[in-house]
């Protein structure tokens, strides 16, 4: 292969080297741009001479400012680049360039199962949630159980899930930060993949008691409190009888029509470099311009790698009063870092920098692609569930379990892209998995569901592999596709989002 690299925007004065392996000092670009340096791939290489202080461009803003000069054809590596500030969040434009709406995308559906309370799921599953982690391995313990011995009676079912998580005693349960945890797991707990309509096991002395879980919902003729049973043989008995009655009324389900515009799909990054912003962060965005387009809800979050690139996102947003909302959960979170000693700089990982992202600023340009191009609709808070329909930005954390479990509460689909690769999945919700690179999807070829590390190479187009993505998630969600995560059942526990105080 020769030498190649990536430019993203006319205004960049970098690109990074696509060459497997990278490539070696003396090797010449076919504009004949020579390589001073080797350069690892995915890295950034310079076009052109700068002087120290010159601004580094990428995507057409800056992701910095040069320490030293670097003469063109150097590799611009992370400690030559200092981090700009945040962009101020009191001086942004507000929906001063909203999008058009597309035409729409009609005539597309898939099969899903349709609840009592009109939600629609893609997943036909016996949820068992729990109030308190102590009784965690208890009902795991029965759910492994049912699995064994139950589960196989009832072929209509995909699926029994312990909704357990590390919340529920020992916190400031009226804490104003413990809000958050109480409501995503009450939204988990009812999800659309259960039917909404939970087996609830309960401790009985916890802070966090099914009241409080799951308000204005009877969840007496579903609880099963640990305390008021003899013994562990008659808790799980219990447990199982109870399992047994659900799953034969989850057995009578079907799959049936629905639109497209029942789809509320989640959209995350993780284990990002510096070809998720070229590959499959825009190949996301496009399927999710086409999501929207056919009348479904697309979420994408993690406040962390949106706050660098925020100036970019407020003029598309709907309204100004949207714009302010997204402003808010920006500055929530800035006010929460503080409160800990840390800044957005400590999102970046090893992994991140050895993929060639320099800091957050390019990281967050690169993920923001997977918003698309469509207005933003609506902003929802930390534990909110999303309503709205069209593109919505829900506050979350950007590490990935946390931002996961967060959008449980809302997504019956998920699509995460990823650079590095991690192997993560949710037992909930279908999660598709996305590679940057054609190596990582050849060389983890049976935990990538698709490759759209194409569109680099030339193979494809950002257009084609949105198109391909947006089929699959059709599929998926149908049940005739399964998941790599699905297949080999790799689900990854919950893990709320949990600023308040732990007693």
């Amino acid at each position: 292969m020769d030498p190649l690299f990536v430019k993203i925007h006319p205004r960049d004065n970098v690109a990074i080297v696509a060459n497997p392996g990278g490539l070696s000092a003396g090797d010449v670009f076919s504009n004949g741009l020579i390589l001073r340096d080797p350069v690892p791939q995915a890295h950034k290489v310079t076009l052109t001479d700068l002087p120290a202080g010159a601004a580094v461009l990428r995507y057409g803003q800056i992701i910095g400012h040069l320490r030293r000069e670097l003469a063109a054809g150097s590799w611009v590596r992370e400690d030559f680049v200092e981090m700009p500030g945040a962009p101020d969040l009191a001086s942004l434009a507000l929906a001063t360039a909203v999008p058009q709406p597309q035409a729409p995308l009609v005539g597309y559906s898939f099969e899903g199962y349709r609840n009592a309370d009109g939600s629609a799921g893609t997943k036909n599953i016996l949820g068992i949630t729990t109030t308190v982690q102590c009784v965690a391995p208890t009902v795991e313990y029965a759910i492994r159980r049912i699995k064994t011995e139950l589960l196989p009676r009832f072929p209509n079912v995909d699926d029994a899930v312990a909704i357990t998580h590390s919340y529920g005693c020992g916190v400031a349960i009226d804490a104003p930060g413990a809000a958050i945890p109480i409501a995503t797991l009450g939204h988990i707990s009812r999800h659309a993949n259960i039917a909404g309509a939970p087996l609830v096991v309960s401790l009985g002395c916890e802070k966090m008691q099914p009241i409080r879980l799951l308000p204005a919902y009877d969840v007496q003729p579903n609880l099963i409190r640990l305390q008021d049973h003899n013994g562990f043989g008659e808790i799980v008995s219990t447990i199982m009888e109870a399992a047994e009655r659900r799953l034969a009324e989850l057995d009578r389900r079907r799959r049936t029509v629905l639109p497209a515009s029942e789809l509320i799909v989640g959209l995350q990054c993780g284990g990002s470099d510096a070809f998720s912003g070229v590959t499959c962060n825009p190949a996301l965005g496009f399927a999710a311009d086409l999501l929207v387009r056919a009348g479904a809800t697309v979420i994408f979050s993690e406040v962390s790698e949106v706050r660098d690139a925020v100036h970019l996102l407020t003029p598309r947003c709907a309204t100004p009063q949207i714009a302010l909302d997204l402003i808010r959960e920006m500055r929530w979170y800035d006010e929460y870092l503080a409160r800990g000693y840390a800044d957005r700089s400590a999102n970046t990982t090893p992994g991140n920098k050895r993929g060639g992202l320099v800091n957050i600023v390019e990281k967050s340009l690169g993920s923001i692609a997977k918003s698309g191009s469509s207005a933003i609709s609506a902003v929802a808070t930390h534990g909110q569930k999303v309503s709205a329909k069209g593109l919505v930005f829900a506050a979350t954390p950007a590490s990935d379990f946390i931002c996961g479990t967060q959008q449980l509460a809302s997504m019956n689909m998920h699509v995460f892209t990823t650079g590095e690769g991690t192997p993560y999945g949710l037992a909930l919700v279908p999660v598709i998995k996305v590679s940057s690179q054609s190596a990582l999807a050849k060389r983890w070829g049976d935990l990538i569901d698709l490759d759209a590390g194409r569109i680099a190479t030339g193979e494809a187009t950002i257009e084609s592999v949105g198109w391909d993505l947006f089929h699959l998630i059709i599929e998926v969600a149908s049940g005739r596709k399964r998941t790599w995560a699905d297949h080999w059942g790799l689900h990854n526990a919950l893990a709320p989002f949990n600023p308040g105080p732990v007693t």
